[in-house]
């Protein structure tokens, strides 16, 4: 389990201005449910001086991208959109004491989202799609422009600090050799070498093995901190069974028939797969059709 401090439990077991904003005026959205991690953040904002009136999130992720949305949502409120725009992810980290480094990356998450809410306020366009050859993870679907602005304003130094902060290169190592690169590059601009080092999971992250028992404990623990995201929206999810590398789940209420309901499954199994240290599949226990608005922030 990662060391939270007690500000990011705070912030994960009653975030701050979480759900939708009817009057919005600039909304940002980034991420993916196929990544796992997807972020809206919506903002009121006073067309006369450019403040930050309100504030609201909905969000898709682990308990760091919740927590990282409800800090970065209280740290803006009252700022100007230029004020806010210098609010960097160690601000947020620093904001909820800390995240671990594997959890950077939901800080850098909501730095994008403040920028996408802010470039959609004032016309402008912000889009984390990529243009072709531009995509060095294909896994997470991370660009150059990304990692080298992170690298940048992070002072990171090896591909294990890009992964956290990222996500870049965490699902298989085929795009290691990319990052290097960009690691070479931006660390000559600081006048510094750059040393490749075979990256593994630091002991104390590797997931211990569990019997059966501990496994489907786990699984209902996951899904568990899932839930809340789901009952916002009056939605629900309950484990009905395990067999093997298959998990069989029933999506309840709103979300059963949700026109998005295969891509929060989706969500949730990158979600699982994460925190179990194993490739698992999860399967709706029964046959649905996908005709009702979105339920899965």
């Amino acid at each position: 389990m990662w060391d939270y401090s007690d500000k990011v439990k705070e912030h994960f077991f009653s975030p701050r201005n979480s759900g939708a904003m009817d009057d919005a005026n600039a909304v940002g959205d980034v991420g993916s449910l196929n990544c796992g991690d997807a972020l809206r953040l919506m903002l009121k904002v006073d067309p006369d001086t450019e403040t930050i009136v309100d504030a609201r999130f909905q969000t898709f992720g682990c308990g760091s991208a919740i927590a990282s949305s409800s800090a970065l949502t209280e740290i803006i409120k009252g700022m100007t959109l230029d004020a806010a725009l210098k609010v960097s992810n160690q601000d947020i980290a620093d904001y909820l004491d800390g995240l671990p480094p594997e959890k950077m990356h939901c800080s850098v998450m909501g730095r994008e989202a403040l920028q996408a809410a802010v470039a959609n306020y004032r016309g402008e366009e912000w889009k984390d799609d990529h243009e072709e050859g531009a995509l060095i993870c294909k896994c997470f679907a991370i660009d150059a422009v990304l990692i080298e602005e992170t690298v940048r304003a992070n002072n990171l130094s090896s591909v294990e600090d890009v992964i956290n902060y990222t996500k870049a290169g965490g699902g298989c190592s085929s795009c290691h050799e990319g990052i290097e690169e960009i690691l070479t590059k931006v660390l000559a601009e600081r006048g510094e070498a750059f040393t490749p080092h075979a990256v593994e999971l630091k002991e104390e992250a590797k997931p211990a093995k569990m019997n059966n028992l501990q496994r489907i404990k786990r699984i209902e623990m996951i899904l568990d901190s899932i839930r809340p995201q789901l009952q916002r929206d009056h939605g629900d999810i309950e484990l009905v069974d395990v067999d093997g590398k298959t998990i069989y789940v029933n999506m309840i209420g709103a979300c059963s028939g949700c026109q998005m309901e295969a891509q929060t499954l989706q969500g949730i199994q990158t979600r699982l797969i994460e925190d179990l240290g194993e490739f698992v599949k999860v399967v709706p226990s029964r046959a649905g059709s996908y005709s009702r608005a979105a339920c899965h922030v």
